[in-house]
């Protein structure tokens, strides 16, 4: 009788217990990924947001209990250039493509957020955030800011190893140019001694 209960209980873990087991694993897939709802839209939506655009946005930032844990809505809107990682990953990614007055909620994993130290004592470690935002302003990058943003780095980058290259080429030729001057010695040192 008590191997036919213990099987039974086998058996009932198996077709219930995994059922609850598997919804865990989703919800934990779920929280993998960066989730963005649109609360609101405008009818018409002219322009999105691309890297380099300059937001002004008001936010609630809330963890998945519901407790706040920043809002800008008694502050001035926040302002966020795309890019410039002036706000968390996760929200600055929620943040393109979207229109001027566009509301979005955001729910955000941990390692797109605060990730496994958090933000103590308000934000636990590996706590997904959700984040309800409006867009107030939306300024597209002029072709000076892209020009700073995307092309400049790259110069400098360039810039770099050429400096090193001339810095060698100084020092390889001022150490070169030595060193007849010391064989010139040499000889007439000899010549003296004769």
């Amino acid at each position: 009788m008590k191997v036919q209960a213990g099987v039974i209980l086998v058996v009932l873990f198996a077709v219930f217990g995994s059922g609850a087991i598997e919804e865990n694993d989703q919800e934990q897939n779920a929280l993998e990924e960066l989730i963005v709802e649109t609360l609101m839209k405008p009818e018409s939506c002219i322009e999105t947001s691309e890297m380099g655009d300059t937001l002004q946005i008001h936010y609630t930032g809330k963890l998945l209990d519901g407790k706040v844990i920043d809002s800008s809505l008694s502050r001035d809107p926040l302002v966020v250039e795309l890019g410039k990682r002036t706000v968390i990953s996760g929200l600055e990614q929620s943040l393109l493509g979207v229109c001027l007055g566009q509301k979005i909620k955001a729910t955000i994993p941990s390692h797109l957020a605060y990730g496994k130290r958090g933000y103590p004592p308000t934000i636990p470690g590996d706590s997904p955030l959700e984040f309800e935002v409006e867009v107030l302003s939306l300024t597209k990058q002029t072709p000076w800011q892209k020009l700073v943003n995307d092309v400049l780095p790259l110069v400098c980058l360039a810039l770099v190893p050429t400096l090193l290259g001339l810095v060698g080429l100084y020092l390889y030729n001022k150490a070169s140019a030595q060193q007849p001057n010391k064989r010139a010695k040499d000889k007439k040192s000899k010549l003296k001694k004769k």
